[in-house]
């Protein structure tokens, strides 16, 4: 197929004449995919509740669509409350039995579980571009970095250790317990539909707590996949549950079961505020990865190879659609110049389309919502003054595909740097000082992660303790691992997924006090 570059343009793309051709190959790709997966059993349109895979009880369904195509992919069960209040009795009676097995039960089911993962993590990742339209090394990168939760918590579920306590009375003997809280609803989005997962039913599993899972409808497959899994892993009936349908009633059940002792959610802040409130009915512990405002500051010292490297990977990844996206790069005043030339040409060679195509770094959005909510952020900053050096409207592609874009004189008083883009757009800020940097970036309700890139190491030291994150990259743009705690500050949430640090999310201390021991 002949191949043209658009001057100004984020991608090489068809010519007009080509493009039709193109779209079809496009949909037949993935339609064989899909139908490969489908015949190997691999696309599940059930609910699991008990060990069980059901429809919803009163029959409604819900479509699951490729945004890169527009093809249905399978229809799931439009769930809500009386499916989600059976998951979770199906969790509370597994937990009597799962919590009371040994550490290193739980491990090897955990291990199995993590054995499993890998052996099929391009069918997973296929499943993941598919549904959610990530290109399929990045998918595939996912399936092996969600995973690394199971393996590492297969590993931790045997170092949950308590205390002795000195006693302050000859005859006493004090001690400490960790204890599983229970029952864990766990509420993940679409932009990681594997690693949110078991970010979050990984530690719960290990420590002994049982899960109901309600993943997002736009991407239920990968958790309907992940947990046949478990299951094939030897995770008994009920551990593991997934409710999917209508989000209000599975959470409003969620919240209001006694049963139910802890929230794992990641999301939109202003969703996580709501189940903060409603976690109060039942007095429930909760965690929250919400939403995110990252800056990445280019400092004038900064070697320019790493800082375009780390900048790139941190604000395009998932065509810019994760909670710790660069959204604000800031950049000082003697180099923006340069930086935003470099800038402007590395992502001008970025290729946009179908997950599955070769080469692609760049799928569609997830839906046309998304799409709105960038077109809206990007016209609100050049109304303001803000110019476009590449991209900045939808993509030739069509559907949900928008071209990757650099901005630059942007002002820290329009939208885009206010709000979360969520998208493939990449605002250039001007600063002088180090101290306007750190001013400018923490200049807002957000803190979850932040970056910045110099060669100055007692910089380094000053500006990574001045920011106000819970994660923050020197010189990387990529820092999520799993022995890592992952989780912000102000309003980007509570707690912390990930590390050691991670699994006291879902423990409960216990103070024991043993009385005439003379």
């Amino acid at each position: 197929m002949a191949l043209r570059y658009c001057a100004g343009s984020s991608a090489y793309v068809p010519q007009r004449s080509s493009m039709s051709i193109f779209t079809r190959q496009m949909n037949m790709e993935a339609q064989s995919v899909a139908a490969h997966l489908n015949s190997s059993g691999f696309i599940r349109s059930q609910g699991l509740i008990g060990g069980k895979w059901i429809d919803a009880y009163d029959g409604k369904t819900i479509k699951v669509c490729n945004p890169a195509t527009g093809d249905v992919l399978t229809n799931v069960p439009f769930m809500g409350g009386k499916e989600t209040n059976d998951a979770i009795a199906s969790a509370y009676d597994a937990f009597v039995s799962w919590s009371k097995l040994t550490a290193a039960d739980r491990s090897k089911c955990l291990r199995k579980w993590y054995d499993l993962i890998m052996a099929h993590k391009e069918e997973l990742g296929q499943l993941i571009t598919l549904e959610g339209g990530k290109p399929l090394k990045e998918a595939i990168g996912e399936v092996s970095y969600g995973a690394s939760f199971i393996e590492y918590y297969a590993e931790e579920a045997k170092r949950v250790y308590g205390d002795i306590i000195p006693a302050t009375l000859p005859d006493r003997r004090l001690f400490v317990l960790k204890q599983p809280v229970g029952v864990v609803g766990a509420i993940t989005p679409w932009n990681f539909p594997l690693a949110m997962i078991t970010r979050k039913v990984a530690p719960a599993l290990a420590c002994g707590c049982t899960v109901v899972i309600k993943p997002s409808e736009l991407t239920p497959l990968t958790a309907l996949a992940a947990a046949d899994l478990s299951i094939q892993a030897g995770i008994p009936p009920g551990v593991v549950n997934v409710v999917m349908g209508n989000a209000a009633d599975i959470g409003e059940a969620l919240l209001a079961s006694s049963q139910v002792r802890k929230i794992a959610f990641t999301g939109s802040t202003a969703v996580g505020k709501k189940l903060m409130a409603g976690a109060a009915g039942t007095v429930k512990k909760v965690s929250l990865e919400l939403g995110g405002n990252a800056p990445c500051i280019i400092f004038d010292d900064a070697d320019l190879e790493v800082a375009l490297k780390g900048t790139l990977a941190t604000k395009f990844r998932n065509s810019g659609q994760t909670c710790v996206c660069a959204n604000r790069i800031l950049v000082q005043e003697g180099i923006y110049e340069k930086f935003a030339n470099a800038f402007s040409n590395a992502v001008q060679s970025m290729k946009v389309g179908d997950g599955f195509g070769e080469g692609v770094v760049q799928g569609p959005l997830i839906n046309d919502a998304a799409v709105q909510k960038v077109e809206k952020l990007v016209q609100d900053a050049i109304s303001k003054g803000a110019k476009v050096l590449v991209g900045g409207k939808k993509h030739s592609l069509g559907r949900t595909f928008y071209e990757p874009t650099v901005m630059i004189d942007v002002k820290g008083e329009m939208l885009i740097s206010r709000e979360e883009v969520f998208g493939p757009v990449a605002p250039l800020l001007k600063f002088k000082t180090e101290e306007e940097a750190i001013s400018l970036a923490n200049d807002t309700n957000a803190g979850l992660a932040a970056y910045f890139f110099t060669t100055n190491v007692q910089r380094s030291w000053r500006v990574a303790e001045a920011l106000e994150y819970g994660i923050v990259g020197v010189n990387e743009g990529l820092v999520s691992t799993e022995v890592a705690p992952f989780g912000g500050v102000k309003q980007s949430g509570l707690g912390r997924e990930g590390s050691k640090y991670g699994i006291e999310e879902f423990l409960e201390i216990k103070y024991v006090c043993l009385g005439n021991m003379n």
